[in-house]
């Protein structure tokens, strides 16, 4: 019963960690990739539609995307959705594609992102830590319930502890190495 708490403290653990670099994708880190386009989404024959599946998106250089529907009624539709979602640059429509050029990061923006990565961090540590606090509760339950002894409890809640140490030293470690990344000119 216990180690399939463990396991289950573990699973919703890594995917705390999981979100976080999901959430990574979204920051500016002074090259541009397709991912600062993840959370842009159109009105696509009346279901919100990702860029990625109405065209393709491509990164012609490190300061450029270039997105190119399959379907050109859709180009105002991209051009609205770029526009509304401030992701700091703004479409330039030729008719047949959409250009995004997105201008060097200044050392503002490098510290802006960080700023934001830590907050992401941060958002990563507090579900970890009701994740443990999960856990905790529940071994805490088999105790009062006499499914366990309190010799048991204190072991069980022991390993929960160290399963969230790692995890948060995780976290501090990506944060630290995605800081270095941002911030390097």
């Amino acid at each position: 019963m216990l180690n399939e708490l463990f396991n289950e403290c573990e699973t919703k653990m890594r995917s705390s960690v999981n979100h976080m670099l999901r959430d990574f994708k979204t920051l500016r880190t002074g090259k541009v990739t397709t991912s600062v386009l993840d959370n842009v989404k159109i009105d696509y024959y009346g279901t919100l539609t990702g860029l990625d599946q109405v065209g393709s998106i491509l990164v012609a250089d490190a300061t450029t995307i270039i997105i190119n529907p399959w379907e050109k009624n859709l180009l105002s539709a991209i051009d609205s959705a770029i526009s509304k979602a401030n992701i700091g640059a703004t479409p330039n429509n030729d008719g047949s594609q959409i250009k995004l050029f997105f201008p060097a990061m200044t050392v503002e923006q490098r510290q802006e992102s960080v700023k934001q990565m830590k907050g992401m961090g941060e958002h990563a540590k507090v579900a970890i830590r009701n994740d443990r606090k999960n856990a905790n509760d529940k071994v805490k339950k088999s105790e009062k319930d006499k499914e366990i002894t309190a010799d048991e409890s204190k072991s069980a809640q022991e390993n929960i502890q160290k399963i969230t140490d790692k995890y948060i030293s995780e976290v501090d470690s990506i944060l630290r190495t995605k800081e270095a990344e941002i911030l390097k000119v």
